[in-house]
């Protein structure tokens, strides 16, 4: 490492470790050592100490003796003389001050428990609070899940304030271009101001939605950042706490990402660097400072600098090692998966097509080849260039495709895609599906000249990217006539129906092709997932005809078919061919598992899940909960906290993920008694569920089954839900032992 910056960095470390071990006495003497400190709604504790160290911060005792070892770590402070050709002291250095940097943060969210808003929820300029502090575990998992799929390759650390607001503007929309996560920490070394507010300055949307996550105003802030990555590790990866080497090679493999100082570098900055090196992430900057070009920790360079503004996303993602792939969609917009979440507010609204206001339906219906022209877009009715600002249009998105391998099966495959593709264009918004779909369009996209055509030319262009191996032909019809748009979605609901009823029929005993699952092994190498008719992908995003259609897109890709074999135990579900399938791709590292039940051998869960099941020894039956509450549990778990327990591709007894839609299926958990065995789960999944828990608990000969689901207005442990179950006289107190 340069003699310049391991000095700067040492210097920076010694400086930081100083502050953050006066913060911790201080606190010690304010609260009481037995103070309980913690970073909300996450089962790691202090992620990078947990995952690094092994170490559980609970109280402010617990952060003394970790604060004693940042001590120990700190090299001497450099003299004119100092000089190490080597990185080690500076790595040493740099993991110090991450360890102190994030005892100070718990200690901050201690005193000042308003500082963060530790949401998800967009911010816009004028918002009292812009600073996100930790993500929690729901967070964590559900943006996780993006890094497992691809959709996110990597994220870009940017700290201080770039030369000029519209350089700040077009450096993070670059990187939002090429789907990256934008992680945003510390103002410039005067204080006075930040990325993230030069951001809302230019009137740039920012938060978890958007993929721009502005985590604090002090350097300390970063450590959320690295503390994201070491938990995608500990979730997604089955890594153990304390397996510090494991982690930092994983994260260097797998999840990539960088630092890029933009605005003057103080000696805490160099500090803060030099902890990112260990993780293989590399510092690209603007600023003038010394370079480390040799390759050792980092893929490539651990430093380069003096990168002019306009070109610094392109070197960062090249020194980093990634492999963005982007494909060109005629829109008059920026386009890619960052833009997902945006939203269109009605100040910014143009033009409003159904959300309740008026009827928007889709449909994607196939095609003889000669009645479709590839490429041809339709608009039948006004376009948004015939109406005035703040108009309201029904609308009706017909996409007709053809091709020689299209089959019916594949055509909500590809409506369902709509949402997402749409989503993708700034300044465009979508929510919904089927006959009740909404979109906005955003003034400034108007501006830029999106038309409905628009509309047709993405969908033609990304279905020929990504589902080009089941169709040769797309054409778009887009209606907003009102009785046209009534005539089409009158025959759009008969087709739904039709589709529902084909898939609801099908079950596991008459299918003999399963469907394998390994998307998640990017991050939890020993989990396979295995989808069948009656059991969908624990992740919620894949049933059978979802994994069809994908083998058909891609052959080679992560659901292939699985020949189901000799059925050898019917109650469990379990099936010689399954099982063979099973041990070869998780690399012997699971040799068989069921179906159909949580108690004996349940199928592996990875982080990705939806919903995890435990049981209720007390209760003879079973909870679930969602993970997008976070609340206490019968099991005495948080989802969160079960995530951790069960994830990274294990076998768990007592103890299975699974999807929402998954709960209400006819061969959930049947050979543990299925869906009377249900005796707890959360409100807002029960009310979710609601119709399809009405019609499941009629078949079942209970048609009030989802009154006697005890939830957290009941009681958040089994003491308080058991008297609910007696008196609601659930069918699980009558049942065998389900332990037996």
């Amino acid at each position: 490492m340069s003699k310049f910056i391991l000095s700067a960095a040492i210097r920076g470390a010694h400086k930081i470790v100083d502050k953050c071990a006066a913060k911790l006495d201080e606190a010690v003497q304010k609260y009481g050592e037995n103070q309980e400190i913690s970073y909300p709604n996450t089962a790691y504790f202090l992620p990078i100490i947990y995952s690094l160290m092994g170490a559980e911060i609970k109280t402010l005792k617990d952060a003394v003796p970790i604060m004693n070892r940042c001590k120990e770590l700190l090299p001497p402070e450099p003299s004119e003389k100092f000089y190490l050709p080597f990185l080690g002291p500076g790595l040493d250095a740099g993991l110090a001050t991450l360890f102190a940097e994030e005892i100070y943060e718990a200690i901050r969210i201690l005193e000042q428990p308003d500082f963060y808003y530790f949401g998800e929820d967009l911010i816009e300029k004028g918002a009292e609070k812009i600073w996100a502090g930790p993500a929690d575990d729901v967070i964590m998992r559900k943006r996780g899940v993006e890094f497992v799929d691809g959709t996110a390759p990597g994220f870009a650390a940017i700290v201080g304030s770039a030369p000029s607001v519209q350089e700040a503007v077009d450096l993070v929309h670059e990187y939002q271009t090429k789907n990256l996560y934008i992680f945003l920490a510390a103002r410039d070394i005067e204080g006075k101001t930040s990325v993230a507010e030069q951001l809302l300055e230019g009137g740039v949307q920012i938060g978890w939605p958007t993929r721009i996550v502005p985590f604090g105003p002090e350097i300390s802030a970063a450590v959320f950042a690295l503390g994201f990555a070491c938990r995608a590790a500990l979730s997604f990866g089955g890594l153990k706490k304390g397996q510090a080497l494991r982690n930092l090679l994983y994260n260097k493999d797998r999840i990539f990402a960088l630092v890029n100082p933009v605005s003057e570098i103080p000696d805490e900055w160099y500090a803060n660097a030099a902890g990112a090196i260990n993780w293989g992430f590399p510092t690209i900057t603007n600023q003038d400072i010394p370079e480390i070009l040799p390759t050792g920790i980092c893929t490539y360079e651990h430093v380069v600098s003096n990168v002019p503004m306009n070109e610094l996303a392109a070197k960062s993602i090249e020194v980093r090692g990634l492999k963005v792939t982007i494909t060109e969609v005629p829109v008059p917009v920026s386009y890619g998966p960052a833009f997902e979440g945006e939203r269109v507010r009605k100040g910014d609204l143009y033009l409003e097509c159904g959300g309740g206001k008026t009827q928007a339906v889709e449909l994607v219906t196939s095609k003889r080849m000669d009645e479709v022209e590839d490429g041809k877009i339709e608009i039948i009715g006004p376009d948004i260039k015939d109406v005035k600002e703040g108009s309201r249009l029904p609308m009706a998105v017909v996409v007709e495709v053809a091709g020689r391998a299209m089959q019916p099966d594949f055509e909500p495959i590809l409506e369902r895609q709509i949402h997402h593709l749409v989503n993708y264009a700034q300044g465009v918004m979508h929510i919904g599906q089927r006959d009740i779909a909404w979109y906005r369009f955003g003034k400034a996209a108007i501006e830029k000249g999106f038309e409905l055509k628009h509309i047709g030319a993405l969908l033609h262009a990304k279905y020929h990217q990504d589902f080009g191996a089941i169709f040769d032909k797309c054409q778009v019809k887009i209606y907003t006539e009102e009785d046209k748009v009534k005539e089409i979605t009158e025959q759009a609901r008969k087709i739904y129906a039709e589709r529902d009823a084909r898939i609801e029929g099908m079950t596991d005993e008459t299918t003999e092709i399963y469907y394998s699952c390994t998307l998640c092994q990017s991050f939890a190498p020993s989990h396979v997932c295995v989808i069948s008719p009656e059991r969908t992908g624990l992740c919620g995003a894949y049933n059978w005809m979802d994994c069809k259609a994908s083998y058909e897109i891609n052959p080679t890709g992560p659901n292939q078919p699985i020949e189901k074999g000799e059925t050898l135990d019917e109650k469990y579900g379990q099936w010689q061919g399954v099982n063979e399938f099973v041990y070869k791709a998780s690399r012997q590292a699971v040799e068989r598992y069921n179906f159909y039940s949580l108690v004996h051998e349940p199928m592996t869960t990875c982080g990705c899940c939806e919903c995890i099941a435990a049981v209720l020894p007390m209760c003879n039956g079973i909870m679930t909960v969602n993970r997008d509450y976070s609340g206490e549990t019968p099991c005495g778990m948080k989802f969160t906290t079960l995530a951790g327990v069960i994830g990274g591709g294990q076998v768990t007894p007592g103890f299975v993920g699974h999807s929402k839609y998954n709960v209400c299926q006819r061969k959930f958990i049947l050979g543990d008694g299925g869906l009377l065995r249900m005796v707890w789960m959360p409100t807002s999944l029960k009310e979710e569920l609601r119709e399809r828990l009405l019609k499941r608990g009629e078949e079942l000969g209970y048609p009030n089954l989802i009154d006697m689901i005890a939830d957290e207005t009941v009681g958040v442990t089994e003491d308080e839900i058991y008297p609910y179950l007696e008196e609601k006289g659930h069918p699980a107190l009558k049942m065998e032992s389900i332990l037996a």
